[in-house]
């Protein structure tokens, strides 16, 4: 699957700077970053990403929340998501994948190969 469009949610400001900078500039990849799980929602309905990046921890409405309005949305069903935590303890991990993401990606990341890790994951998915 190529990857053009990546919508990135955190809501951690230097995260998404930092992420948005590995996606950009080291992916090659459209980053459109987004603080909240509302915002995920409405940027993968209007800009159709190939994958979404998503933080597990938020205000208002969380990783696992958002996830679950994503696969019900007909628009967003199909779109391959990423979680993002600092909690990655193996049950943890087990736990998101079980939902149906594609994978998990555990913080802090690598910048320079965060591209090649979130290939991998949908490829393996």
């Amino acid at each position: 699957m190529a990857i053009r469009k990546v919508v990135l949610c955190d809501d951690d400001p230097d995260i998404r700077a930092i992420g948005e900078m590995s996606l950009r500039d080291v992916g090659g990849w459209d980053v459109f970053c987004v603080s909240d799980g509302f915002a995920a929602l409405d940027a993968a309905r209007s800009e159709g990403p190939d994958l979404i990046v998503l933080d597990i921890m938020m205000p208002l409405l969380d990783g696992p929340g958002t996830f679950e309005k994503l696969r019900s949305d007909p628009k967003c069903a199909s779109i391959p998501v990423v979680f993002m935590t600092a909690k990655a303890q193996s049950h943890e991990l087990r736990g998101y994948t079980e939902l149906g993401a594609a994978g998990v990606i555990a913080k802090p990341f690598d910048p320079l190969t965060l591209p090649d890790e979130l290939r991998a994951l949908l490829e393996d998915a």
